[in-house]
């Protein structure tokens, strides 16, 4: 009698690799298995529409400056054409040469730049050295002095030009650049401004440095100024913006015509009626004169300048 057969059972099929967590958000996007695409038409139309926006502030905030820099180049037919010209139909120079010939342009162009730059290199010099102090230094009475500061920024400009005068009537410095530049040579703004960056550098660094034997001045100037290059940036252009501009107190603090800044001599000659008749082509090309210096200083430093905007008061 032959012996019965036993089969063995199949072996077990090999274990399925283990499924992954299900997102409970669904399938992603980027996910080629999933089948689906992403919807990006609502976002182009949103970023398409928010670009549509901000062209349109742009042109109405560069259509005044756009007009004012071609009409320097038009001819009188051109500037009282009805409707108004934009694209001069002959460009010419000649109220350029009518306002040198009218206007002693070069100087008050002179005294406007040695103000604006002799104020804007003592406010980055002072502030800095003031905002270093406040922030980096501990002494008594800093935060009384921290406070004066804050003060200072909340009282209009307009409440303190009766007292300038009245000082530097008595110094003796009307009529004079250090009349024109001493009460501008240290503004609380750039003062607030430099503290609150001088803030964001370590302590640690500046402790090192003391360490290894370095002086506060050379801590200053080596390790600090270098590291706040956004800030001295931004209060350049703020504070050669402001002093190139500054119309009031020159006019008050100045009787002399040699002492004019660029402005008040332009104010002057266009509320002349002997000098600026018929003269809307010279006072286009003295406002372009005006703006171009900033506009200058702005594009050298506006890589700065925004970074300084971004990163101010941040520790």
């Amino acid at each position: 009698m032959s012996a019965a057969r036993t089969t063995s059972p199949p072996p077990p099929p090999p274990p399925s690799a283990p499924a992954g967590p299900v997102d409970p958000k669904g399938p992603s996007w980027s996910d080629p298995g999933s089948g689906t695409a992403p919807k990006s038409g609502g976002g182009r139309l949103r970023k398409s529409a928010v670009y549509a926006l901000l062209s349109i502030g742009l042109l109405v905030m560069a259509a005044p400056f756009l007009w004012m820099g071609l009409s320097s180049f038009k001819t009188d037919r051109d500037l009282t054409a009805s409707p108004p010209v934009w694209i001069p139909s002959e460009w010419t120079l000649e109220h350029f040469d009518e306002l040198l010939d009218r206007l002693d342009v070069p100087l008050y162009f002179f005294n406007s730049l040695t103000v604006a730059v002799l104020v804007t290199a003592s406010n980055l010099v002072f502030c800095s050295m003031l905002g270093y102090a406040l922030a980096k230094l501990r002494f008594g009475g800093r935060n009384k002095i921290f406070a004066l500061v804050l003060g200072a920024l909340m009282v209009p400009g307009n409440l303190m030009l009766l007292p300038l005068f009245v000082l530097m009537s008595k110094l003796q410095l009307i009529d004079s650049y250090a009349g024109l530049m001493l009460p501008f040579a240290a503004q609380a703004f750039g003062v607030f401004l430099m503290r609150q960056f001088m803030q964001s550098i370590p302590d640690e660094l500046l402790e090192a440095a003391r360490i290894d034997g370095a002086r506060e001045w050379y801590i200053f100037w080596r390790i600090a100024m270098p590291l706040v290059k956004p800030a001295l940036a931004t209060l350049s252009i703020l504070i050669f913006l402001g002093s190139w501009n500054n119309f009031v107190w020159p006019l008050i603090a100045t009787n002399d015509p040699e002492k004019y800044t660029l402005p008040v001599a332009l104010a002057t000659f266009a509320t002349d009626p002997n000098q600026s008749a018929g003269s809307n082509g010279m006072l286009m090309v003295g406002s372009l004169l005006i703006i171009l210096p900033v506009l200058l200083v702005f594009i050298v430093l506006q890589r700065h300048f925004t970074q300084g905007l971004a990163t101010t008061g941040m520790k």
